[in-house]
């Protein structure tokens, strides 16, 4: 299955001068308007956010999974040379988004690997894997921007994988796969009615972000606060203008260790909104008096009280003990306007137990 055709000539072509094109031009810039000068290395105040709108919700093998759409808009990929962006294509229609949680706990898994394909008539119109992506108002999810042809009755079908990250708990007992169909009538008028805000000039390109939309009878994927984080927290730290939290568990039975072992769980988010921040590697040093206590991977685990962290099982954790959190890599994810300039450069960080 392609992606997007080699991400569609990922900076290549302009929209500007293409054939029989030019209202379609006008009316996708003003969608994407110039992005702010001397952007931080840190989150900010994009230039501006959208509404969205559901098409229906379905139900099956211990998931739900709603789909959901918007303007087509532009947004940056993680590539071993660093971040790129890719720009709103001609055909692009939408911003195609299924949603999928599990039923019983609300939690958004990052690593179901969705598939979809879109049908008219019978007749395949598109199919694709969405990105995992971040995205102020929308938080973390999957999406990419779909091509139509134009107002009509669509059929979109969403496959789901197998979990690829450890899960715990009542999590450990959904493994399985699962296809979502959903019929909806498409027309532009519609789609035009989705809100569109501008932000003011003198905030967009500042440091901040603004919040979290409210998505109703959808899950969020924000990770708890530190007073609500299971365990004893032991404090925090910033790496690339994301918080780091640490906390550790007595017992690690349900972690792969047993009973008289400790729990060592690092929980990533966005400032301000506390989006989960998935698809990190991350390894930690944990020392006592200089000498070494553990050294090895913080391995990536869903669980439901602690929810998407990384984690390690330790013989015991004292007060005093010092642990440093090397980023082997900074989440691989695609990232809407406001996240693209962090969550990448992300040193090592040390923090007193």
């Amino acid at each position: 299955m392609r992606r997007r055709d080699a991400l569609r000539m990922i900076g290549g072509t302009s929209l500007v001068g293409l054939a029989g094109c030019t209202g379609l031009f006008e009316t996708r810039s003003a969608r994407a308007p110039p992005l702010p000068e001397n952007r931080p290395d840190a989150v900010y105040y994009p230039t501006h956010y959208e509404g969205m709108k559901m098409l229906g919700m379905n139900e099956q093998s211990g998931y739900k999974c709603a789909l959901t759409y918007s303007y087509a808009h532009r947004f940056w990929l993680m590539k071993p040379n660093g971040i790129t962006k890719v720009d709103i294509q001609p055909d692009d229609s939408v911003h195609l988004m299924p949603i999928v949680w599990d039923a019983e706990t609300g939690l958004i898994p990052p690593d179901i690997n969705p598939q979809v394909e879109i049908t008219r008539g019978g007749e395949s119109v598109d199919q694709f894997a969405p990105w995992p992506m971040l995205s102020q108002p929308m938080g973390f999810h999957f999406g990419d921007n779909a091509q139509l042809q134009g107002d009509g009755t669509y059929t979109v079908d969403v496959s789901i994988s197998g979990p690829s990250t450890r899960r715990t708990g009542a999590l450990a007992e959904n493994q399985g796969n699962a296809t979502f169909s959903f019929e909806f009538e498409f027309s532009e008028s519609t789609l035009n009615e989705i809100s569109y805000t501008d932000i003011p000039e003198d905030k967009e390109g500042t440091k901040g972000a603004i919040e979290l939309m409210d998505m109703q009878r959808l899950p969020s994927s924000q990770v708890p606060t530190p007073e609500a984080l299971s365990g004893d927290v032991r404090g925090a730290a910033t790496s690339g203008d994301a918080k780091f939290v640490v906390t550790v568990l007595d017992g690690a039975s349900r972690f792969g260790g047993d009973s008289n072992q400790r729990y060592l769980a690092v929980s990533p988010r966005t400032p301000y909104n506390r989006t989960m921040l998935p698809m990190m590697s991350l390894s930690g040093a944990l020392k006592r008096n200089g000498a070494s206590v553990f050294d090895g991977i913080l391995q990536a685990t869903i669980d439901p009280e602690l929810q998407y962290h990384y984690g390690a099982v330790v013989s015991d954790i004292q007060s005093g003990d010092e642990i440093t959190i090397t980023v082997e890599s900074p989440p691989q994810t695609a990232r809407h306007e406001g996240y693209e300039t962090t969550f990448v450069d992300m040193p090592e960080l040390q923090l007193s137990l």
